[in-house]
C-alpha cells in the first residue's frame, strides 16, 4: 500500500498545498493512515470494521480525542 496513487487525502485538509492533514489507503482487507507531512514514517493498518468503529468514536461528542 505505498503506491502514490493508493493514497488520498481529506477534502478537509486546507489550503496551499494541503499537507497537514492525513492520507488513506483502502484495500479490501485493511485501511492504512498516515502524515501527509511525513509519507515515508509508519502507517496505522486497521480493518475495516476497526476503522469504522475509529471514525465513529471520533466523531462522539462525549470523545476525548480531539
Amino acid at each position: 500500500m505505498s503506491t502514490r496513487e493508493n493514497w488520498r487525502k481529506s477534502s478537509y485538509s486546507g489550503g496551499g498545498d494541503g499537507n497537514a492533514c492525513v492520507e488513506i489507503a483502502t484495500h479490501p482487507t485493511r485501511i492504512a493512515v498516515r502524515d501527509s507531512k511525513t509519507p515515508t514514517r509508519a502507517t496505522l493498518t486497521f480493518q475495516p470494521s476497526a476503522f469504522t468503529t475509529f471514525l465513529e468514536t471520533l466523531k462522539s461528542p462525549h470523545s476525548t480525542a480531539r
